[in-house]
């Protein structure tokens, strides 16, 4: 019988209702796909097409993305996230767990598998480890309350802004397809189409919260974020893009702090989402790679 689906299903988190895509084949391994900031959890189809048959897909909405819920006082620090992830294979019993994930959900991933280095079977991580050393030393040039000001001015503006509107579809859709070049028109549209929402009058708006903008300026140091890189015990895949703004692991002195168990992959033709940029590609490595 062909499958069918996802099905939409949710969970409650620190009193918020979050959603999921739930891929069926329940009695299969459980596999959570983790999308990234400002996305959503239908930019993973193309991947949970291709593994569904082996595997119990599950791709959550983090907070304030897709059709979960947004906080009320619009602040979205870390350590949230990893709760609701915790929070996710904690209710629905998925540990031990394989996972790929992707920028700030390969960010909160690693985390929480340095937290709970047992309940993770594999990990996939695109683009996830943040901003390399060159832009961390230059963020601790700047003065501890600069940053605190610098997220407060950033706090007023998102309080000020009404959600971005553009007149028609297409409009969205071209400002989709521009933020990421490599993407297909056709992958552009129903990155768009699930990613937006049309309002009352007819225009089209992202679902994200705007306050996502305003990132919150207290977060592990880079020490504390180390010493949980170290404790993750299961074998690690880290991609990134070699046109990316994001560095490469390996030469820039991060994969360091990784196990014996952890290696990269490096994408030419490919920026930040490699897993759209060489799908193929990546979906062949990555799905050997968690067997």
């Amino acid at each position: 019988m062909e499958l069918i689906g996802p099905t939409s299903q949710s969970f409650i988190s620190q009193r918020t209702r979050l959603h999921y895509a739930d891929w069926g084949n329940g009695d299969a391994p459980p596999l959570i796909l983790l999308h990234g900031g400002r996305d959503h959890c239908r930019s993973w189809d193309w991947t949970a097409e291709a593994l569904r048959r082996d595997w119990h897909v599950i791709c959550p909405d983090l907070r304030g993305h897709g059709d979960s819920g947004w906080n009320e006082n619009g602040h979205y620090p870390m350590a949230g996230y990893v709760y609701d992830l915790a929070q996710l294979i904690h209710q629905l019993g998925l540990a031990p767990v394989t996972i790929i994930a992707h920028s700030m959900g390969g960010n909160v991933t690693l985390r929480y598998a340095g937290l709970y280095p047992d309940n993770v079977r594999k990990l996939v991580v695109i683009e996830g480890l943040g901003p390399g050393p060159k832009y961390e030393a230059e963020l601790a040039a700047k003065p501890f309350h600069q940053h605190w000001r610098d997220w407060i001015d950033k706090k007023r503006e998102a309080s000020a802004r009404t959600p971005k509107r553009y007149a028609n579809f297409d409009e969205a859709l071209d400002r989709m397809h521009e933020a990421n070049s490599y993407l297909s028109r056709e992958q552009a549209r129903h990155l768009t189409l699930n990613g937006a929402i049309r309002n009352e009058d007819g225009t089209w708006s992202w679902k994200f919260d705007p306050h996502l903008h305003a990132w919150p300026p207290d977060d592990l140091t880079r020490a504390q974020l180390h010493e949980l890189w170290a404790r993750i015990t299961c074998p690690t895949l880290l991609i990134n893009g070699a046109d990316s703004w994001a560095g490469n692991p390996m030469r820039d002195g991060q994969l360091a702090h990784f196990g014996a168990n952890a290696k990269t992959s490096e994408y030419d033709r490919a920026g930040h989402w490699v897993h759209h940029d060489r799908f193929d590609d990546f979906v062949a490595e990555a799905g050997a790679f968690i067997g």
